[in-house]
């Protein structure tokens, strides 16, 4: 008797794009942190520019990256389209972001739809 692979619609990939997913939204919410706390008031204060645009231009690109291993995770788990846009939003919201990514993932390690 053949053991029957999981396919993809089972849910086989979900481990990896749940841990791309988690590496993406601390990564950019660090990021978003610095930004909003460290370099927009070095920008508005100080009148040192760099750290914005540095830190600013990252946090754009890293965003895109997340929001590709959000909906990645989100089509491969089937999360519902609230739970979805209730994730991204989060990720644009300082510190939201990692309440957001823990609920995610406590969900779908309790086996729930997110």
């Amino acid at each position: 008797m053949a053991v029957e692979q999981p396919t993809r619609a089972q849910g086989r990939d979900v481990p990896t794009a749940l841990t791309r997913y988690r590496v993406m939204a601390n990564i950019v919410g660090v990021l978003l942190i610095a930004l909003i706390f460290v370099a927009v008031p070095l920008n508005h204060l100080a009148g040192i520019p760099g750290p914005s645009t540095v830190l600013g231009t990252a946090h754009g690109w890293l965003y895109g990256l997340f929001f590709l291993a959000t909906v990645d995770l989100a089509l491969r788990a089937k999360w519902s389209l609230k739970g979805f846009v209730v994730t991204v939003v989060a990720g644009t919201v300082p510190v939201l972001s990692f309440f957001a990514e823990r609920r995610a993932t406590a969900k779908m390690r309790a086996g729930e739809r997110v």
